[in-house]
């Protein structure tokens, strides 16, 4: 990518008011105003701004003019000028017009909640694949706005909604443009097919895939680290993994699988960086089980893990087997910890506790396990041997004359894959 203007230009620290805007959709939708509003805050301190304050305001309907109402405007120009704030961030999504509106009235930077999120991914992608998918995600969202982001991409040096492409591509015409999106996509499809064949590739070598979800910072690199001892970046801060990690995970049978951590949801995701991360969160179709990791310890875990849902219904994945795992139980008062839901299904777990690393290691292997079979392979097709000990654990064997009879505890899906191969050895 071209240096943007954040590589290139002395940074200004983004001094921001926090704005939102509850409307009667906002109320319809079950979205909880405040706690939308603190999470802003965690995504503005999470992209490096000194959050100055936050402003609300209660309307039947957006104004299509400036977003909030005139006089609150006037009321947000005001405090900005009191405090020294240079930027506004809004909790909703804003047009083009909205923005330049905003922009020509308050002579500040203005952001809104997706182009926040956008850019925290851009600081957070490391590998080719996540840099792609990130341009591709903010290309697409910037395209239709183009003509309200001008002061966005140079009047205050670099900071928040800078990074990324930077402004030497999107100030060149939206043909342009188009045609960086374009080729964005051939370069991603590369990517995407290079990820299929590996995954192809551990598929028919009878690799099984478990997948961690979960909403951002509920604690899955923590677990995955503890799990397969990972090195990957831990961080207590929204979004702190963003590329997916893959790791084998010894079960207790000594069976291996492969863990992937993938990255993190949070409510009003932007519909482009669903679009433009597909390929990376394929990888929870593909999974044989889904590992749902919940924060305990929030009070919004409800809401939180109703937005996983959403997601993976959206990805296709919903009716995955999952084991949802409620982490951070340490962290939690004893009323938390009663009130979590417990049974077939559910584990309340620290990812620091080696019981509970154990127990994870036993439901992951209990999930992936399906039925006992026995086969009773003739001496002389000792080339089957290598294909039961592929389908799942041996439990025992033993000899009949020239036969070899084995008991196998067999791994889900695995048996379809060579039953052609092995249906007529199936005892019982």
């Amino acid at each position: 990518m071209a240096n943007s203007t954040y590589d290139t230009q002395t940074e200004v620290q983004d001094r921001a008011v926090l704005v939102s805007l509850v409307t009667d959709r906002v109320k319809r939708s079950g979205i909880n105003p405040e706690y939308s509003l603190d999470e802003l805050v965690k995504l503005a301190e999470t992209a490096g701004v000194e959050v100055l304050t936050v402003l609300s305001q209660n309307r039947e309907t957006p104004d299509s003019k400036w977003f909030i109402g005139k006089g609150k405007v006037e009321e947000l120009r005001a405090i900005a000028e009191t405090l020294g704030a240079n930027t506004a961030i809004f909790d909703q999504e804003l047009s083009g017009a909205q923005v330049r509106n905003l922009e020509l009235t308050l002579d500040m930077k203005i952001i809104d909640r997706t182009q926040l999120i956008l850019d925290i991914f851009a600081q957070r992608a490391n590998t080719r694949e996540g840099i792609i998918q990130v341009e591709l995600a903010q290309l697409s969202y910037l395209l239709p706005r183009l003509s309200g982001q001008g002061k966005n991409l140079s009047r205050l040096g670099g900071g928040i909604g800078t990074r990324g492409p930077g402004e030497s591509k999107l100030e060149t015409d939206r043909r342009h443009i188009r045609g960086r999106i374009d080729e964005l996509k051939r370069q991603l499809e590369e990517v995407t097919r290079h990820r299929r064949l590996h995954r192809e590739r551990r598929q028919k070598s009878g690799v099984v895939q478990v997948a961690l979800v979960g909403y951002t910072n509920a604690g899955k690199s923590t677990l995955l680290k503890s799990l397969t001892a990972a090195d990957v970046y831990i961080e207590n801060q929204l979004f702190a993994t963003l590329d997916p990690t893959s790791r084998t995970m010894e079960l207790p049978s000594g069976k291996e699988v492969v863990l992937t951590d993938t990255v993190g949801f949070i409510q009003n995701l932007p519909h482009d960086l669903v679009a433009a991360f597909r390929a990376t969160l394929e990888e929870v179709n593909e999974a044989d089980l889904v590992l749902h990791v919940v924060d305990a310890a929030s009070d919004m875990r409800e809401d939180q893990m109703k937005v996983v849902q959403s997601i993976l219904e959206e990805l296709g994945a919903a009716d995955k087997p999952q084991l949802v795992l409620f982490n951070k139980k340490d962290a939690c008062t004893p009323e938390q910890l009663q009130m979590l839901p417990s049974g077939e299904g559910y584990l309340k777990i620290s990812a620091f506790d080696e019981g509970d690393l154990l127990r994870i290691r036993e439901l992951v292997q209990d999930a992936v396990t399906g039925e006992t079979r026995r086969f009773r392979i003739p001496a002389e097709r000792g080339d089957l041997t290598p294909v039961l000990y592929r389908i799942g654990d041996v439990i025992a064997t033993e000899y009949d004359g020239n036969d070899v009879l084995y008991e196998i505890r067999i791994q889900t899906g695995e048996f379809e894959k060579y039953g052609h191969v092995l249906g007529n050895f199936t005892e019982g």
